[in-house]
C-alpha cells in the first residue's frame, strides 16, 4: 500500500526537493489511478500514438503478424516497465533502449521518433489523470519522460543511416 500520508505540498514545479524513494511512491500512486480510472491504457496510448504517426499503423502491422493488438500491448508495456525502472535502475534502462533502439531501426526499419511518441503518448495518458495540484506528481512523469527523450535521442546516434538516405 501507497502511504497518503506523506506531504508533497512543499515540493516546487520540477520536483527538486524528493529523493528517489519519494519519486518512487508519487509514480505508483500515479500507476494505481490511471489503472483505476482507465484499467488498461494500452488503448488510449496507441489511439494518441496513432495521432501523431499514422504511418506506424502499418508498421504495427507488418511486425504483429496478424495479431496487432498483441504487439500494441507489449510496446506498451515495454514503455511502462522503462518509466517505472529508471528511477531505480537507469543504468538497466540506457542498455535496453540503446539496444533495442538501434534494433527497432537497422533491422524493422522504426526510427527512434517513433521510440520517442510511444513514451510521450503514454506519459500523457499517466499524466491526465493527476490532479492539477498534485504538481510533485506531475513533475515526476515531466522528468522520466525528458530522461527517456535523452536516452532515446543519445541511442539515435548510433543507428545505421544508409548513405543514400541522407
Amino acid at each position: 500500500m501507497l502511504p497518503a500520508s506523506h506531504d508533497f505540498s512543499k515540493v516546487n514545479r520540477q520536483g527538486d526537493q524528493l529523493n528517489t524513494s519519494e519519486r518512487v511512491i508519487l509514480l505508483e500512486r500515479s500507476l494505481h489511478r490511471a489503472a483505476e480510472h482507465i484499467g488498461d491504457i494500452t488503448g488510449p496510448v496507441m489511439t494518441r500514438y496513432y495521432q501523431r504517426h499514422p504511418e506506424a499503423i502499418a508498421a504495427f502491422d507488418t511486425h504483429a503478424l496478424g495479431n496487432r493488438g498483441a504487439l500494441e500491448g507489449d510496446m506498451v508495456e515495454r514503455v511502462l516497465y522503462c518509466l517505472m525502472q529508471l528511477l531505480e535502475s537507469p543504468g538497466e534502462i540506457e542498455m535496453l533502449l540503446t539496444g533495442s533502439v538501434i534494433h527497432h531501426n537497422d533491422t524493422l526499419q522504426i526510427p527512434p521518433t517513433w521510440f520517442d511518441e510511444l513514451v510521450k503518448a503514454t506519459a500523457a495518458i499517466i499524466v491526465e489523470t493527476i490532479p492539477p495540484e498534485n504538481c510533485a506528481e506531475i513533475a515526476v512523469w515531466e522528468d522520466l519522460r525528458n530522461d527517456l527523450h535523452k536516452l532515446i535521442e543519445e541511442s539515435s546516434h548510433q543507428v545505421y543511416v544508409p548513405a543514400n538516405s541522407q
